[in-house]
């Protein structure tokens, strides 16, 4: 059942304050933040200050949107005003935004409860959220291995129901991976469905933020809060926003899903394999008709993103310079203070893809790498664009495998690139993505699967995972922390 539903019932039947929700999980977060290290910041204060107004709207007799009263959690990559705001990085230690982003404006403006700042790969750059500068967050499954990134603390809150909700951004992956690792269902929105404007910036083309819960209706609502059009975001769509929850069924009559056999070969665990069997089996049950589609430039999304994504980032991390804000080394000029700043203030992975975009940027190589990349990536959305002629949904494994261990893939950057396989031609394409639970595998480790949508079929996206869902009972499972 949905979370949101159940809590906003018992605030509308006044069985219990929005203060006093807030408190109940304000106080799980500090009880299982020892273990799981989920958060950079809680804003209790804040929190309370917000949900003392909805009780106080409520005792007027306002009419209640559907997220006033409920708490969540936002990544520390979204600006909020007056709330420390660092990208898990030492290079914005302490800065604090002057202004909000339009996503956690909307929220406020719904009357949502800010619990705090979730832990992340720095910048968003990374897959286990071990790149963070401040702690390592731990998957509450199994403490030993890693959330998934680079949205990890989002969906580790979820996860521990530290947080009924919470926010994340994807780039290439960064919701829907964490999701899976975690057993939570994640969302990556059509590329311009949500504002990015106060979302610091990492690969401008493929960034979008969406939202994590533990059912298919709570993303509904949540997406649909945050949708719009912003005209602070020159990239945001102005298009009618519809209510996703209208469009959550039980069955999957006259659906077609499409199973892309790039991603069911080699590289794939035994047990995600079955999984994905048995999920495939219920589809049918429910009445989808199963149909194989290939996508032959699918296999090139790994490198294409691993040249676009870094370029755009070593465009968007040069204002990280000791100037203007965030961090500064104190030395005698100005140019050793550039390098010495950012020597001490980015991290290893980032100094590596700032690195790469560099060279991919540079003169004589601009043509053999960028361009190149950028039309791979055209080829990749035209074979996405043909499937969807033929299918309403596309269905992949999320991740090949279940969470790996914390340090197993520190040192083999390639390795941890490869956990995003699945997921990195969704955002190359722009395409709306989703990955719910679909079962476990024999260590008791939660498998994700992802469903594609075309551009702007959010709607058919939550219709054909909500129908999955709620046949299935994977979502109510929790990890016993």
């Amino acid at each position: 059942m949905s979370v949101i539903r159940k809590l906003q019932r018992q605030l509308t039947q006044k069985e219990r304050t929005a203060v006093e929700i807030t408190q109940a999980y304000l106080d799980r977060l500090q009880a299982l933040e020892p273990k799981l290290h989920s958060f950079l910041a809680v804003t209790a204060d804040k929190a309370l200050a917000q949900a003392q107004q909805v009780d106080s709207a409520i005792a007027a007799g306002e009419a209640l949107s559907p997220l006033a009263g409920i708490p969540i959690a936002l990544k520390d990559n979204l600006c909020t005003k007056g709330i420390r705001t660092t990208c898990a990085s030492k290079i914005l230690e302490g800065f604090i935004p002057p202004y909000e982003s339009t996503v956690t404006q909307r929220l406020a403006d719904a009357g949502a409860i800010f619990l705090g700042k979730t832990n992340m790969d720095e910048f968003a750059m990374g897959s286990s959220t071990e790149n963070s500068a401040y702690q390592l967050t731990a998957n509450p499954w199994d403490t030993t291995r890693v959330p998934g990134g680079s949205s990890g603390g989002s969906a580790a809150a979820v996860a521990a129901d530290q947080a009924p909700i919470s926010l994340g951004s994807d780039t290439g992956g960064s919701i829907r991976q964490p999701a899976a690792y975690c057993g939570v269902v994640g969302m990556k929105p059509t590329y311009g469905l949500v504002s990015r404007y106060g979302l610091v910036a990492f690969a401008s083309s493929l960034d979008q933020i969406g939202p994590f819960s533990r059912t298919v209706e709570d993303a509904a609502i949540l997406l649909g809060a945050i949708a719009g059009h912003d005209t602070k975001d020159s990239t945001s769509l102005n298009v009618k926003i519809p209510d996703y929850t209208q469009h959550l069924k039980t069955d999957l009559k006259g659906k077609r899903i499409g199973l892309i056999k790039e991603t069911f070969g080699e590289g794939l665990d035994g047990d995600v394999a079955q999984a994905m069997e048995a999920a495939i089996e219920q589809m049918k049950d429910l009445g989808a008709k199963i149909v194989e589609i290939s996508c032959p430039n699918f296999k090139y999304g790994l490198p294409t993103y691993y040249i676009i994504a870094p370029s755009e980032a070593s465009s968007n991390l040069a204002r990280y310079d000791g100037v203007r804000y965030g961090q500064r080394a104190e030395t005698d000029n100005l140019l050793s203070m550039y390098k010495q700043t950012r020597a001490e203030g980015f991290g290893a992975e980032v100094k590596r893809r700032i690195m790469i975009g560099t060279y991919a940027l540079s003169a004589g190589y601009y043509d053999a790498y960028y361009l190149q990349a950028q039309k791979v990536r055209t080829l990749i959305k035209q074979d996405f664009e043909a499937a969807f002629k033929d299918v309403d949904v596309l269905l992949t494994p999320t991740v090949p495998s279940t969470a790996f261990k914390a340090g197993d893939k520190v040192n083999d950057p390639l390795s941890m690139y490869l956990s995003d396989l699945m997921t990195i031609t969704v955002n190359l394409a722009g395409l709306p993505g989703i990955s719910l639970p679909c079962g476990f595998d024999e260590s008791g480790l939660p498998i994700g699967m992802q469903l594609i949508g075309n551009a702007l079929r959010e709607d058919t996206l939550f219709e054909v995972a909500s129908a999955y869902e709620q046949a299935t009972p994977w979502h109510e499972k929790m990890p016993q922390v």
